[in-house]
């Protein structure tokens, strides 16, 4: 069983590595034309990475900015999902409940599931949230103020640090033949669709190839069963 300093360690890891992408949003955020204060106070009450990178990203593109909050809106979604299962794998206090809502993202999810028993996640929860919390938006002020310094941001093509460093998380985590057809559908899913459909709705729709393989997989296990009792 994972002590509680190897649960430290684990999740500080995590929460730097993510939080110095924050960097990467500033810049970003800053060459699609949003000022300082505006960049800092979506890194400060979004706090999704992912939705943040779409909607500067539709900006920068041209987009209307309605459409692109839309779009950032329904990404940010998912984060609900991961709610539903982090409220009665940490059951917090109800006063905490709005504080510890807003640490709930991806990386914080997937430490605390990662975790043995309710305290070790909740260890991993709080200790990645918070590291992720403040690098994150310390960095995103960094590069919202080094934005001139860098120059052209889209010929560093700092828009993609963010999912680049999720996907570095992800990858070890696919250890079933089952979990990486699901992300092969859904990576195929989500490139497909991105010419075609609003920034975030290809995440949604990718988000389909888990239930779609899990039924698959029941489909084909009923039939085997079946040709078993004939």
């Amino acid at each position: 069983m994972k002590s509680d300093s190897a649960v430290v360690r684990d999740a500080l890891g995590v929460g730097v590595a993510v939080g110095l992408s924050g960097f990467a949003f500033g810049v970003t955020a800053a060459g699609a034309g949003l000022d300082v204060l505006q960049i800092c106070a979506l890194s400060l009450l979004v706090f999704t990475g992912a939705s943040q990178f779409a909607l500067v990203g539709a900006l920068a593109a041209g987009g209307n900015p309605f459409t692109a909050a839309a779009g950032a809106f329904f990404l940010g979604t998912r984060n609900a999902f991961y709610g539903l299962r982090l409220s009665q794998l940490l059951a917090v206090r109800r006063a905490v409940r709005p504080f510890a809502a807003h640490w709930v993202i991806d990386e914080t999810t997937a430490v605390a599931l990662a975790q043995p028993t309710r305290r070790a996640a909740r260890v991993g929860f709080t200790v990645t949230g918070l590291t992720l919390y403040v690098l994150w938006n310390l960095t995103t002020l960094l590069g919202a103020l080094g934005a001139e310094a860098i120059g052209d941001t889209n010929a560093w093509g700092l828009d993609a640090a963010g999912p680049a460093v999720f996907l570095a998380l992800l990858a070890p985590m696919l250890r079933t033949t089952t979990e990486r057809v699901v992300a092969g559908i859904a990576v195929v899913l989500g490139l497909g669709l991105l010419p075609v459909l609003p920034a975030g709705v290809p995440v949604l729709v990718a988000a389909l190839a888990a239930p779609a393989v899990l039924w698959w997989q029941g489909r084909t296990i009923g039939n085997k069963r079946k040709g078993v009792g004939r």
